[in-house]
């Protein structure tokens, strides 16, 4: 059986897409904590940084 790559054509690209986000969200807000609590958060944030973008979005 052969495996799929999870970023390639047959994707559609948006795992990469989340995951390009996803670092540079944890890049963002690890930069600019001023603590270790609020890297941790930081972290957590970029988690779901796509549902809080789609909540602005459908929110205006």
């Amino acid at each position: 059986m052969k495996k799929l790559n999870k970023c390639g054509p047959m994707a559609g690209g948006s795992p990469c897409i989340y995951g390009l986000g996803f670092i540079g969200a944890v890049i963002y807000y690890i930069s600019t904590a001023t603590g270790f609590w609020s890297g941790v958060l930081g972290v957590l944030k970029a988690l779901i940084w796509p549902a809080m973008v789609a909540y602005k979005i459908l929110g205006m």
